[in-house]
């Protein structure tokens, strides 16, 4: 099984949310559909922009907290990285 650290943003440089996940499909369609109030509803934050999948659930969680720990420069620049148009990567996992 994998498990998913992503980052969500509300548009190009906007605002990022790290969260961690086994099922990142479910998991990005339900911050999309705003299923539960929060920060992510609250500012729009709904498009997936990075992810990285690890092997278990500790590691996710450890690299998750990581990232949330990081300044947004260096988020900004992991997502630039491999996706330097932020574009939305949430239609390729339907594939």
């Amino acid at each position: 099984m994998s498990y998913f650290v992503y980052i969500l943003a509300n548009g190009k440089r906007g605002t990022p949310y790290t969260g961690v996940t086994s099922d990142l499909p479910r998991r990005v369609w339900e911050h999309r559909a705003k299923v539960a109030p929060g920060f992510t509803s609250r500012f729009a934050v709904d498009r997936l922009v990075y992810f990285e999948a690890l092997d278990d659930a500790e590691s996710a969680i450890r690299r998750e907290k990581r990232i949330k720990k990081w300044p947004r420069a260096w988020k900004i620049r992991a997502i630039e990285a491999d996706n330097p148009d932020w574009r939305d990567l949430y239609e390729g996992l339907n594939k």
